[in-house]
């Protein structure tokens, strides 16, 4: 069989890459996305086996290293122990989001912030040294949310923007060390976190009028993004967040 050919600066064999996150949605669609360029992916995820996720989630984790680790307990991410040597991509993709305004309770508050923003400072501290070592890349998921009101999700809308400042202050602060680390903001993706809105036409009807493609995203567009900001075309961007979503915050 002949190996397909890769563009220049897109062809990843020999690296190593971890996915946060890599488990489903715009995390696996990331993983899946360097797994075909050559990569070696791990991807971290919350359940006890791969196995425990489905097509139908939007989880794809064929030709990818899964083990469980549950980054809303610090203490487990920081036990981790890695099945690789060297790092030279680490994507931070974990997320979640409360709907019903449960966000406006504290304990609800904090959940999503340990999980969106502190779970992001502690894996970044945790590789730090590999992605030195490795003169890697770090790539945070935030969200346009970080840039704009979320009426009905005060602690979404909070981390996105914690992560887009984390990015900014992460890569001024480690680019002497080699790691280049910038983002992607996404806007209105398909997965399960949006099934509120996916699964009411009405809702779903009058968000998509407000998307100049009048379509929602696919995790493979986003990955584009974290593709090109781990590649060499990217060598010179430090610190900067690429906002992927079809022109929604352009009015």
């Amino acid at each position: 069989m002949r190996r397909s050919r890769r563009a220049p600066g897109f062809d990843f064999t020999g690296k190593t890459v971890l996915v946060v996150g890599g488990s489903s949605g715009i995390g696996n669609g990331i993983a899946q996305a360097f797994r075909q360029l050559g990569a070696q992916v791990h991807a971290w995820g919350m359940r006890a086996r791969a196995s425990d996720y489905s097509a139908d989630e939007g989880s794809d984790l064929s030709g990818l290293h899964y083990p469980q680790v549950d980054v809303f307990d610090q203490a487990a991410v920081n036990a981790a122990h890695p099945a690789f040597e060297r790092l030279d991509v680490l994507v931070l993709a974990q997320g979640t989001i409360l709907y019903k305004r449960a966000e406006f309770e504290m304990a609800a508050f904090d959940q999503v912030l340990r999980v969106n923003l502190s779970s992001m400072m502690a894996c970044s501290v945790k590789f730090q040294a590999m992605l030195r070592e490795s003169r890697g890349s770090l790539i945070t998921l935030s969200s346009i949310a970080g840039f704009r009101s979320v009426r009905g999700n005060p602690a979404y809308a909070s981390s996105k923007s914690g992560v887009v400042g984390l990015t900014r202050t992460l890569g001024e602060a480690w680019a002497a060390d080699g790691i280049r680390v910038n983002g992607v903001a996404p806007g209105l993706v398909d997965t399960k976190l949006t099934k509120v809105t996916t699964a009411s036409p009405t809702r779903l009807d009058a968000t998509l009028s407000r998307v100049p493609l009048h379509r929602m995203g696919q995790p493979h567009e986003i990955a584009g993004a974290a593709v090109f900001l781990a590649s060499p075309l990217a060598s010179y961007m430090v610190g900067q967040t690429l906002t992927v979503d079809d022109g929604v915050t352009l009015a």
